[in-house]
């Protein structure tokens, strides 16, 4: 039994039957798996092809051996890179908005008492774990105050 990463030519195009020809293909859910912008995934297929592999993306049904396969393959690819900057621009509207309305973006500082805490603590002798747990903060926030890591 053949595996799901080759498959054989028709008999109309090879005359003899017995003789199969296998290509190779490299098998992805979808085409927003196999690169984060348009420039990589042109790259990638070409990669690809001088390798002599073609691409099957199976959400979208796409086979890259075939001539609608490859324009398919383009098609997705110029819609999922325009869906990643829709998505941002969204996000970066969002975040501007919050600014606009005066809305504190990021993590909460710590208070000067904490940071005085963890100051006595790290001079105490104390590791930064064991700061981190008597201060009741995390250990990037001690590493952060004190200024090691």
């Amino acid at each position: 039994m053949r595996s799901r990463f080759e498959r054989t030519t028709s008999s109309h195009v090879n005359p003899d039957p017995n003789q199969h020809r296998t290509q190779h293909h490299v098998v992805a859910w979808s085409i927003d798996r196999i690169g984060r912008s348009l420039q990589h995934l042109v790259e990638f297929m070409e990669e690809l092809k001088q390798q002599g592999v073609g691409l099957y993306l199976h959400q979208q049904n796409v086979d890259s051996s075939t001539a609608a396969g490859k324009a398919m393959l383009s098609m997705c690819g110029v819609f999922a890179e325009f869906e990643r900057s829709i998505i941002i621009e969204r996000v970066n509207a969002g975040l501007a908005r919050a600014r606009a309305q005066g809305k504190t973006l990021g993590r909460p500082k710590l208070d000067a008492a904490t940071e005085a805490r963890i100051r006595a603590l790290r001079a105490a002798g104390h590791g930064i774990n064991k700061t981190a747990k008597l201060a009741g903060v995390g250990i990037s926030a001690v590493q952060r105050i004190v200024g090691s890591p």
